[in-house]
């Protein structure tokens, strides 16, 4: 493994709709240990699908805005300098139900984030979306709707 510095606005761009992140580090890069993507969500954003993962730590620290969470029953409101760790199996969400658009960084233990977001914009960048597509995309992303 060789050391990976990125500055500001460096990384792999991906557009979400009108969301986007930023790739900084994905399987390629760290032996499939670790993904890390700045995330800039439009106010609005639904988020996805109630899901879990059955072998992802899935990870997110807000940078700037208030990013809703759906953990479980339990929704929660988050600041900047807020961090939550999702373990395999909690079934949750993410939105931005406010007129500000959200920066969070999303880390994810092993890797494989970085895969499904590149997919998920090629299946994104469809009119209409092709949400079964997205569907089957996260199937194989550990990524499971809820039951």
């Amino acid at each position: 493994m060789k050391p990976v510095v990125l500055r500001s606005g460096e990384g792999e761009q991906v557009q979400l709709g009108r969301s986007s992140a930023v790739i900084k580090a994905g399987g390629e890069t760290t032996d499939g240990r670790f993904a890390l993507a700045e995330t800039t969500l439009e106010p609005g954003f639904t988020g996805p699908k109630p899901h879990l993962h059955r072998e992802t730590l899935d990870m997110f620290f807000v940078l700037e805005g208030t990013l809703t969470m759906q953990l479980g029953a339990e929704t929660l409101e988050l600041f900047a300098g807020s961090f939550v760790l999702v373990p395999p199996g909690i079934l949750h969400t993410f939105s931005n139900r406010t007129d500000q658009r959200v920066r969070l960084l999303n880390m994810d233990v092993p890797a494989g984030l970085e895969s499904y977001l590149r997919e998920v914009a090629g299946a994104m960048a469809n009119d209409p979306i092709d949400r079964a597509a997205i569907t089957e995309i996260a199937s194989r992303h550990d990524i499971a709707a809820a039951e």
